[in-house]
């Protein structure tokens, strides 16, 4: 499902969207008019082409409104601004994935994109599906699924990634491959696309969600891995090693700028760790907030050749509906102006069961109804996903693997009474999963905090003596996951710990800031 990210593509060529629409003041333009967009006016005040405010580091916003500035008087200069910008829509193949389509949810505020990645591969060469291991009989159905919601003041990029195992109940359709009409019935979600193409596949997500879809884009292997080459790479940060004997994958740990096709092979992977297609969903909103900071960092939008590049990139394998045109991309790219990696947020549909059996599909993932209809809502109600960002704590430290991840018993190892009670309760507060239920050590005199641990979970011992420092390491074989922690006279409090990859442990939403490279 590896291109997914490349939904990104339809940011990148928006970007150049500012092209046509000089800088404005601080306030926030009202919703654009239906009519066209002018194009740049070649004789705008001279100071906007001529006057170079000095690019101070501490106002990164002002330099890239310079940078924007800038690049709308080379581009126009160049000839090809407007020639660009007008032709953007006519280069974008056309699907109808809403015809006939009744008793839709209502919508909300903002707008909803359907971004589907699906595992075409027609355009790419021989040695590209040697490479990065390609060859296999695309299945005609979707590897990856989000929708992308972009707040109403565009100050906001919320990115919910759908499950392509998530058990879907699709309606009443009629095949498009062997044009058998079929009643509703239970059916993996990215399946939904190979019965019944775009329009089946935003029937069944708009039924599941009760998010109404406003427009809809796809996006195949091809069009990811050159949208990525023409921006020259993109970095990917990894605390651990990558490989997967599947896609070829093979990264060591540390910083990665990866090529189209290692991105590609990043963003597909499934056999990198026990998380399957959860982690790879991971992975790609990794890659899609590394994307997003490349594209509105980049020197992109001041070489209008680059910039053609990219747009031919990202545009030449992308489908969507009538109604995504220039105006919208246009639209987008206004909003990209601005944007910074904290203004974008990820996060995975909330799954209540992981391995669901459906009769006739096999093992599938079950949502979680509460949870996800909490965070849907939150999309039609254009709420942040995310809580505000706080303060790190000043003792925080940063650990291999998450607390959540991290199964303690306490023992109470001095004859202080409630010295137990208070260490299992400080480490719960802090993201451990503790027993809940401390009990005394058969020896009381233990001045030092002790960890026994089974050397085979000996990362999260770690982690946990992290949280407690001066705490002494101890392995026994065999003890399992189950961590044991014999509490010391000289314990005082826990410190808390902060994973190095915020992607370990429950599902939850991230912001761009949180996982790109720094």
């Amino acid at each position: 499902m590896g291109l997914r990210c490349s939904r990104i593509p339809t940011f990148t060529p928006a970007e150049v969207s500012p092209l046509p629409t000089p800088p404005r003041s601080p306030a926030r333009p009202q919703p654009r008019p239906q009519s066209r967009p002018q194009p740049p006016r070649s004789r705008r005040p001279p100071e906007r082409s001529t006057v170079r405010p000095p690019v101070r580091r501490k106002k990164p916003r002002w330099a890239m409104r310079v940078v924007t500035t800038i690049s709308v008087v080379v581009l126009a200069s160049a000839g090809i601004g407007h020639a660009v910008v007008t032709s953007l829509g006519e280069n974008i193949a056309r699907v109808d994935p809403f015809k006939d389509m009744k008793n839709r949810p209502a919508g909300g505020h903002g707008m909803n994109v359907l971004l589907v990645g699906t595992d075409g591969r027609d355009k790419i060469t021989e040695e590209e599906r040697r490479k990065y291991r390609l060859g296999g009989a695309p299945c005609h159905c979707t590897d990856t699924m989000m929708i992308v919601h972009i707040a109403a003041d565009r100050e906001r990029a919320s990115v919910v990634s759908l499950p392509r195992d998530s058990y879907a109940e699709v309606p009443a359709h009629t095949d498009q491959t062997t044009g058998a009409e079929h009643g509703p019935h239970p059916i993996k979600l990215n399946a939904a696309y190979a019965e019944g193409g775009p329009q089946l596949t935003v029937r069944t997500v708009e039924n599941m969600t009760h998010v109404k879809i406003d427009h809809y884009l796809e996006v195949d292997f091809t069009s990811f891995m050159r949208t990525v080459d023409v921006l020259g790479g993109v970095s990917i940060c990894t605390a651990q090693p990558l490989k997967d004997s599947y896609t070829g994958l093979d990264l060591t740990a540390g910083t990665h700028t990866l090529s189209g096709g290692q991105a590609l092979q990043y963003v597909r992977s499934r056999h990198v760790d026990g998380a399957s297609d959860i982690g790879r969903m991971q992975r790609q909103q990794r890659f899609l907030a590394a994307l997003i900071e490349r594209a509105t960092s980049s020197g992109v939008l001041l070489n209008p050749m680059k910039f053609r590049d990219v747009t031919r990139a990202v545009l030449g394998s992308v489908r969507a509906d009538q109604g995504f045109g220039t105006d919208e991309l246009l639209d987008l790219g206004r909003a990209m102006r601005n944007f910074s990696p904290s203004s974008s947020e990820f996060t995975t549909v909330p799954i209540g069961q992981m391995a669901y059996m459906a009769k006739g599909i096999g093992s599938t993932l079950k949502w979680d109804d509460n949870k996800a209809a909490a965070l849907f809502q939150s999309l039609r109600d254009d709420k942040p996903l995310a809580p505000p960002h706080k303060a790190a704590h000043a003792k925080t430290v940063r650990v291999e693997v998450a607390p959540q991840q991290i199964q303690v018993q306490v023992e109470n190892g001095t004859p202080t009474d409630g010295l137990g009670k208070r260490m299992d309760g400080a480490l719960a507060a802090t993201g451990f999963r503790t027993t809940g239920r401390p009990v005394n050590a058969q020896d009381r005199d233990a001045r030092h905090s002790v960890i026994v641990y089974d050397p085979r979970w000996d990362r999260s011992a770690k982690s946990l003596a992290a949280a407690l420092p001066g705490s002494e390491l101890r392995e026994v074989k065999g003890r399992g996951p189950l961590l044991k922690v014999i509490a010391g006279a000289d314990f005082k409090e826990v410190t808390r710990v902060r994973v190095q990859d915020p992607y370990q442990g429950e599902t939850r939403v991230v912001t761009g800031d949180q996982v790109v490279c720094t």
